[in-house]
């Protein structure tokens, strides 16, 4: 059987990977797929890198329009990243009749669901393995392996750059600023770190996941989005001392209110797998109705691990390719005409636990008058901690864990309590979540 023939957009890291990963698994890729794959155009704008990487015999261009066009591909697969040019692109190819692979989860986070109904109508595919997680197969595994349960929640570390600076000012007790810069001498933040340390890169993989497990459109626009730029050497110890750490998660959780969508540092128990998670790593719990709590593991970037994902989708589209379209499987997991309107709930209406830490005068009546705040709002405080002051000083540390309770009743507390005279400055508040496996 004739191989089937790839169009690459981009040939920067992933792509490079991508190239080698065909290259090297050729023969047991043709054995899985049932013909080969081979890539016969590249577009990029440096064609002399993409032609030390490609050799002589596959086409080159500097133009995109000459891949999504060319009669003889079948497969598209965008790896130029952004969402204007790859949205462009990403629909030309689908105009063309080309099914599409991407890596690109910022574009689908914002216009997947666009996308899809364009794939829909042509008949086409769109896979996106590598958009979420690297290397780690989730996104197989929400939409194939899981899809006898109900999917309660996802909790991820879902950003590899993110995690590397909390496991560094964890392991070195150094401060965010100095570790940011050492993840940027590494290369594992860019020079421009917003997307990851500010959360919006999870975000947009949470997006993506809670549109799959959840059967609803993509809907970015409602992720409650919280970086780690905040986050002090002080909290990560006092959390350890507790007996948690602190990660930045991703979370979506059905409740009978609605679907929360949050990215936000938080405290997990330290026994948990994933808080243990360290470095670049990137790991995802989904607990499903009946097979309860599964753990996906493994680097979330990369070249080839990265590569490893878009090759899988490249195998997938190649068996698929013949198929009816009626009976792929659907992009969000569920039928297109079925996906369901549950709303996305604010965040002043999810209910969490809360790592509340405020300073205050070492004075009689501090605490009496906390704990009543707190009680008149229906909040339980599940430990509170008061740390000794040290020598000649007169302000202490308070550290105060709470029960579930909802977010509008903490924001309530939180500005009641600085308003006390005895406390002084800001309460610096972190979410709690157990990730057991009955909650």
């Amino acid at each position: 059987m004739k191989p089937i023939n790839v169009g690459l957009l981009g040939i920067g890291t992933v792509g490079g990977g991508t190239f080698a990963v065909l290259k090297r698994n050729q023969e047991e890729i043709a054995r899985r797929a049932g013909r080969g794959i081979v890539i016969n155009i590249i577009a990029d704008r440096d064609i002399e890198k993409a032609r030390k990487i490609a050799g002589e015999d596959t086409l080159i261009t500097s133009d995109a329009n000459d891949v999504v066009t060319h009669p003889d591909v079948s497969i598209v697969v965008e790896l130029i990243g952004g969402y204007t040019t790859a949205k462009e692109l990403t629909l030309k190819a689908i105009e063309n009749g080309k099914h599409v692979v991407t890596a690109n989860k910022a574009l689908l986070a914002l216009h997947g669901t666009e996308i899809f109904a364009a794939a829909q109508r042509k008949g086409v595919m769109v896979a996106f393995e590598a958009a979420v997680a690297g290397g780690i197969p989730i996104i197989k595994a929400l939409r194939e392996g899981l899809t006898a349960n109900r999917i309660e929640w996802i909790a991820g570390i879902i950003n590899g750059t993110s995690n590397f600076i909390l496991s560094e000012m964890r392991n070195k007790g150094l401060g965010f600023d100095a570790v940011l810069k050492q993840a940027q001498k590494l290369g594992y933040a860019e020079a421009d770190p917003a997307f990851d340390i500010g959360g919006i890169d999870a975000a947009h993989k949470i997006t993506i996941m809670a549109a799959i497990a959840f059967g609803i459109p993509m809907q970015f626009d409602k992720v409650y989005t919280e970086g780690i730029a905040k986050l002090t050497g002080e909290d990560i110890r006092y959390a350890e001392e507790l007996g948690y750490r602190i990660k930045l998660l991703g979370i979506t959780k059905r409740t009978p209110k609605g679907i929360e969508l949050r990215v936000h540092p938080t405290l997990i128990p330290s026994q948990r797998l994933i808080a243990n998670v360290e470095g670049v790593m990137n790991a995802i719990v989904v607990k499903g109705d009946a097979v309860g709590p599964t753990l996906y593991y493994g680097a979330g970037a990369g070249a080839e691990p990265t590569a490893s994902s878009v090759v899988a989708d490249l195998v997938d589209v190649t068996r698929m390719h013949t198929a009816d379209p009626k009976n792929r499987v659907p992009h969000l997991a569920f039928q297109p005409d079925l996906l369901s309107d549950i709303p996305i709930l604010p965040m002043e209406e999810v209910e969490t636990s809360y790592y509340l830490r405020l300073r205050v005068m070492d004075k009689p009546g501090v605490l009496a008058d906390i704990s009543r705040i707190l009680a008149d709002l229906d909040i339980s405080i599940g430990a509170m901690v008061q740390k000794e002051p040290n020598q000649g000083e007169d302000q202490v540390d308070i550290i105060i864990l709470t029960h579930l309770t909802v977010e509008k009743n903490i924001n309530s507390a939180i500005i009641k309590i600085e308003d006390l005279p005895a406390v002084i400055g800001r309460v610096t508040r972190i979410r709690l979540e157990e990730l057991s496996s009955n909650h």
